[in-house]
Order: C-alpha cells, then structure tokens, then sequence
C-alpha cells in the first residue's frame, strides 16, 4: 500500500496523494490501469514506466503521478478513451451521464474502407475471351460501311444535279436609263384584278431612273379629282396599255351616299414582254424593297400567249412579293419575301396554295438593303431564291402532271364540269412549258386577300363597295409610314437554257 507524502505546500501534493488513497482501495493490476498516450503526442522523459505501472513524480512537484493513477482508474480498460493525462480532474468527480456518452463513443470500432491488396482487380491481367474482339470490331464495321453509304449517296446526289447551260438574254443595270425598247410601261386604272388602289402611269413621277437605280414610286393621286366628279379616260388620249374598257376608264362620282372615287394613289409597272423572254432559264433582280403601310411590292412573270387560256391556266410565276409595312403587320411585313406558282383550270381553283412558300430576312428587312431575286427554271423543276441558290424559298418539282397534283374537283360551283387543259401535252410541267415575260411593278392595297380584313389597323374591307374611299379618308393614318414609297432596282438579268433539250 502506497504511504501518503507530506504536505510540502503543494496542493497538487494533496490531491495526487487522495488518489493514491482512492487508488488503494480498489485492487487493480498494473497492465490494467496502463493509460496510452495520444497520438501524435511525443512521450515525456518524466513519464516513463515503472515496474509497479505508476511514473515518476515530477521534478516540478505538480502530482502527474497521482492524477494519473487516479484517470486510469476512472477510464478502466478502454483503449481507445481519452488518455488520463488530457482530460481535466473536474471530469472524474462528476455525477451527470455525459462521461458515459463520452466512453460509448470512444467505444465504437473504425472501419477502414482502403481495399484490401488481395482484393484490387486487375483487369487487364486476366486472359481475354477470344469472340471479345467482336465488340470492337463491329461498330468499326458499321462506322466505315456508313460513311462508304453516305459517300455514295453525296456522290450519286452530285451526279444527278443537271448542269444546265444558259444564253444571256437580258443585262441590264440601267446605266442608259429606262430604255423603251426593252421596257414597256403599263398605262391603266383598272386595278389588275386585284382591286388595286393605284393608276399606274408612265410619268417619270411614277417610273425613273436615278443614279444608275430605277425607282418605281407610289404617291397620292391629285385630291381634285377624289373631291369632284372627274372622269379620268386614258382611251381618250391614248395612253391606256388595256384592251379592256374598264382598265382604262374610272371615275368619281360625289352625289350623297355614292363612294366611287379615282384610284387614290399612283404608281407604275413595267415588263419586258417586247424585248426579253424566256422558256425555262434563269431570273436575276437586284432589288430594294419599299417602306411604307399597304405596298405591295413584285417581281413576278406571266405568259407570252397565254397557250392553255386565261389566268391562270396558263399559269403564272411570282419570283417574289412583299408588303412595306413593317415587321409587326400580322402577315409578315418587309421582313418576308413570298413566291408562288399559280395555276389551275378557273380562278376559283387556284392552285397556288400547292406551291408557295416564304423567306424572312436575316436580322433585317428587305426594305433596308438590295438583294437579289432569283428563278431556275426548267422542264424538271423550278425554284426561287435570294441572294444564293443555296436560300431557296420555293422548290417545286414536276415529278406528276400538274392537273393530277391540283386534285381538283369534277364540277365547279356551278356545276360546270372542269376540263383538265394540260394533260393532253404528255408533259408534267404543263403549264409551265412556254415562254414567259418579267413584270416590275409596285401596287398598293387591293382586295383580292394580300392584305387580309383586320390585320394591323387595316382600314378597309375586302368586300366593301367603298374600300377606294375608306383607304383614301385614312390616309393621314398610314401616308405618314411612306418614308421610302417606292422599289428600287439596280440591275436585271435574264438567261436562256440553251443545252438543246428545251422541249423535252
């Protein structure tokens, strides 16, 4: 049994010796109150073993010895509790339970989760089945028989593109001005059966050249003639381009709850139907489209003979059309460029809802700069494009006769049984196998549906015996977003196929 010391002073001294009592009334071993030093924590010279299992007092008198025994005692024969020599005296005498918390966490076994060496796999040791090989070597296949497939299908792709050879027929950029010998203005107030809401003239208010640029422009029609009863006859100082009366003839008449006015406004159209035709070949027009509510812009062909009878049994084609409002009107404004095929066997079955399609403009607007309109046409196909053969905007491909395609009805409205009028040529491109004739013109409103009823504030209806007058009494609505009236062409070209197979 372990004799107390003496009070030396120290009250270190009488706490270590009140363990050293404590410690001698409980019998334990020496293995069993070894107390393990912390990790990472280097041994002190002053706490080595002794034979008995307590240390060495130390040299500065502070009783490691005693609270030592007395931490072993209290930690018992848990290996893996707070060494005795970190935890404070104060823990050992207290009644709560957090010790006991304490020694049950201290408690708990470590897994380690390193792999053991013996269990690392090592893959590509192991001996390969022979038939794995497969797995690489198929897909390979596959990739090198798709890309053979794909070369041959390119190949075959750019074999069958015809190249065709053409004859320049038309080159003009207008440097000589508005030649009459290739140009012929049209000269009428009928409204070309659209409804149109302008006379066209062949005034240089109307149609000019300037800076090496033609411009056909819309203005205002004379308000005296809207506000009195005026007769404008173009037969009667023959200027009038129609065979038709009610093409050359209009008039306003102001008797209370009469709205038959003039056309309101002026404008022009031209075409080369005298001087440059072509039977397939190719269209080339550099072009401004104008600004302004309500134009309606085009560059478009119609038939020298009309072969196969009235429109559209002969057909029609429209390289492009436009509208000036701009890009918020409801059906596309100068931001889109439309091009169509009109054909049929009557006006009332049209067909050129088969063939029509649209372009918008890339991050601007047709109005803004010049671009080029563009046709390829020939016995198996025509398109349009504009800048590039590559941004087509209409393709249509005579792969069946026209008339098979139409799917038209036996009978009109009427009951009138329909008669197909191209079949009998043997060709599907029928009717669009004679020559045809270019047409620039700029028109304005109309009320054939190019401008549909309550679309953007539209100031008229189609179907109203007044839509001239309620255009006209609107104008201080729309005249103001006529900054720029008027289409401008820089150059037009034409060419012929001419590689011998033009009537095949």
């Amino acid at each position: 049994m372990d004799q107390e010391r003496p009070y030396n002073g120290n009250y270190s001294s009488r706490a270590g010796s009140r363990a050293n009592h404590r410690a001698s009334e409980t019998p334990t071993s020496p293995n069993d109150i070894m107390t393990p030093h912390r990790a990472s924590t280097p041994e002190s010279p002053y706490l080595a073993a002794t034979p008995g299992g307590a240390s060495s007092s130390s040299p500065f008198g502070d009783g490691i010895e005693s609270r030592a025994s007395h931490r072993s005692s209290a930690v018992g024969q848990n290996p893996f509790g707070t060494p005795a020599m970190s935890r404070p005296a104060s823990s050992y005498e207290s009644g709560s339970g957090i010790g006991n918390r304490f020694e049950e966490r201290a408690q708990r076994y470590f897994h380690s989760r390193r792999v053991r060496k013996g269990e690392v796999e090592k893959p590509w040791l192991e001996k390969r089945h022979p038939k794995e090989k497969w797995v690489t070597i198929l897909p390979i296949i596959g990739i090198l028989v798709g890309l053979g497939i794909s070369g041959v299908l390119v190949w075959d792709g750019i074999r069958s593109v015809v190249k065709h050879e053409y004859c320049m027929v038309l080159d003009e950029n207008f440097s000589g001005g508005l030649r009459d010998d290739i140009w012929t203005k049209e000269v009428t107030v009928g409204g070309f059966g659209n409804g149109e809401f302008q006379e066209t003239t062949g005034t240089d208010e109307n149609v000019f050249v300037e800076d090496g640029v033609l411009k056909i422009k819309a203005t205002l029609q004379d308000e005296t003639k809207i506000q009195q009863d005026t007769v404008i006859d173009l037969l009667k100082d023959g200027t009038c381009t129609s065979n038709l009366q009610q093409d050359c003839i209009a008039a306003t008449n102001t008797t209370v709850g009469n709205a038959t006015i003039v056309p309101p406004t002026r404008s022009a159209r031209i075409n080369t139907k005298k001087s440059a035709t072509i039977k397939y070949g190719r269209v080339e027009v550099s072009a401004r489209m104008p600004e302004g509510d309500w134009l309606w812009p085009a560059i478009w062909m119609m038939p020298v003979d009309d072969v196969y009878g009235p429109w559209p049994r002969s057909g029609e084609i429209d390289i492009a059309e436009s509208r000036g409002n701009d890009w918020t009107y409801g059906q596309g404004g100068n931001n889109i460029a439309s091009s169509a095929l009109h054909w049929g066997p009557n006006a009332a079955n049209n067909a050129w809802w088969r063939t029509n399609n649209k372009r918008q403009a890339l991050k601007s607007t047709y109005s803004s700069d010049f671009n080029t309109f563009g046709l390829e046409w020939s016995q198996n196909y025509l398109f349009t494009y504009i800048n590039s053969r590559l941004l087509q905007v209409m393709y249509v491909n005579f792969d069946q006769p026209l008339y098979k395609r139409g799917n038209f009805p036996e009978a009109g409205a009427n009951g009138t049984r329909l008669q197909d009028p191209w079949t009998q040529t043997g060709r599907s491109q029928t009717p669009f196998d004679q020559r045809f004739f270019l047409i620039l013109n700029l028109a304005v409103g109309g009320t054939n549906g190019w401008f549909e009823d309550g679309k953007s504030g539209k100031p008229w209806l189609n179907g109203s015996p007044n839509a001239k007058k309620d255009f006209w009494e609107a104008r201080d609505k729309w005249f103001p977003t006529w900054k720029r009236p008027q289409m401008e062409i820089r150059s037009v070209k034409m060419w012929q196929q001419c590689d011998g197979n033009e009537e095949l």
